[in-house]
């Protein structure tokens, strides 16, 4: 069980980057959008093993062919959004897109995947080693869920406090969370 702990806050840690970069560029977030999110995020966290669980073996070649260009592509597409619009209201132009909430719609389901992508990748293992996935499953939705709260309640107090250049700086984590997720399946692969 302890195991199943550590790779659940290992698999988490990417939902609670994301969940404080996010976070920043509300400024103040309200229960329902804490909720949207560590839902959302607990959730994908625990479909994505148990898919790549009943996936087992015969599909982890062609997933882990992709599996982190699209995790990069979503994370760089989101950040870029982020740090363009930031840098729209610095310089005094409103950005429409920037009254997006991003614990809403198509913003939320891409970082939903994007942080959950690696999920998968566990769910194949576990079932190359013929673990039960359900109880994993669960601890890992859990401890994300809890995570993304206190991402998004530290996030919020820190974009509250520092403005704009934190909501660049947000945008610019999930392209390095992006990067990051790219240079380490290169690197073991």
């Amino acid at each position: 069980m302890a195991l199943f702990l550590l790779i659940a806050v290992g698999l988490s840690l990417d939902a609670f980057a994301v969940a404080v970069a996010a976070s920043v560029s509300l400024g103040r977030v309200n229960r329902r959008q804490i909720f949207r999110f560590s839902f959302h995020f607990g959730l994908f966290q625990a479909m994505m093993p148990v898919i790549g669980w009943l996936a087992g073996m015969s599909a982890a070649r062609h997933l882990e062919r992709w599996d982190h260009w699209m995790a990069f592509m979503l994370l760089a597409f989101v950040g870029g959004k982020a740090v363009l619009g930031a840098l729209r209201k610095e310089n005094g132009a409103e950005d429409p897109s920037s009254a997006n909430d991003p614990t809403r719609g198509l913003s939320l389901v891409m970082f939903s995947v994007a942080t959950s992508i690696d999920a998968l990748a566990v769910g194949l293992s576990l079932a190359a080693l013929n673990v039960t996935i359900w109880t994993p499953a669960a601890l890992i939705g859990i401890v994300t869920a809890t995570l993304t709260v206190v991402g998004m309640l530290l996030g919020s107090r820190v974009g509250m406090r520092f403005g704009k250049r934190v909501e660049i700086l947000g945008g610019v984590i999930l392209i390095g969370i992006g990067v990051k997720i790219l240079i380490s399946h290169v690197m073991t692969h």
